[in-house]
């Protein structure tokens, strides 16, 4: 049987690839997927159009793997999730890496948001599969630590919901956030402390 498994990158291959997907971040971001075109991705990463075209077919496809390689990077601290450890300081440290994200990675999570605000087009699938497989076994940790009453009982799912409203708003928001503070704070820095403090409160037993 033939074996159609295809050949690793080069390391040039994977710098392209690479160089694509921050152009196409810095373009998607700027102009929404409807507003972006292969030329502006293209030149965005420093490549010709039909060097962009020999790594991905389409707009659509540049799109699609950008998301999923997001949605990746943004589930990673979920996993890490550990059912052996305590559960408060488990919840309070993805807290904070979750809000780490917003200050390290405001563009993709504002293009993440966008994707999902209209309908989720190219992540439809993922999101009832892979993203919903991955809640459920956090949810069913934190359901076992308030079932032996290790933590204060709420319902988990929409527990995640609220962390993860609670810190990407933070990198969606910003520009409203820091109008409303003003230029000499560091919303994220002072964001830390209160976020630490509402969890530990609502889930101390």
């Amino acid at each position: 049987m033939a074996d159609h498994t295809e050949p690793p990158l080069s390391r040039i291959q994977q710098k392209n690839r690479e160089l694509i997907l921050k152009g196409a971040l810095t373009v998607f971001s700027a102009n929404g997927f409807r507003g972006a075109t292969i030329d502006q991705i293209a030149e965005a990463a420093g490549l010709s159009k039909p060097n962009v075209l020999y790594y991905f077919a389409s707009k659509d496809e540049i799109h699609r793997t950008l998301l999923t390689t997001l949605l990746d990077m943004w589930l990673a601290p979920m996993l890490r999730i550990n059912p052996r450890g305590e559960p408060l300081a488990e919840v309070l440290a993805y807290v904070q890496a979750k809000l780490e994200m917003s200050r390290r990675f405001p563009r993709e999570s504002r293009l993440f948001a966008h994707e999902i605000l209209q309908g989720a087009p190219h992540l439809t699938e993922i999101l009832g599969g892979g993203l919903r497989e991955v809640v459920d076994g956090a949810a069913a940790i934190l359901q076992g630590w308030m079932d032996e009453g290790r933590l204060a009982p709420v319902e988990p799912r929409h527990l995640i919901f609220s962390i993860w409203a609670l810190t990407q708003h933070y990198a969606d928001f910003d520009v409203q956030v820091r109008a409303v503070l003003g230029p000499s704070h560091d919303p994220l820095a002072e964001a830390g402390p209160f976020l630490d403090n509402l969890y530990r409160k609502m889930l101390s037993v």
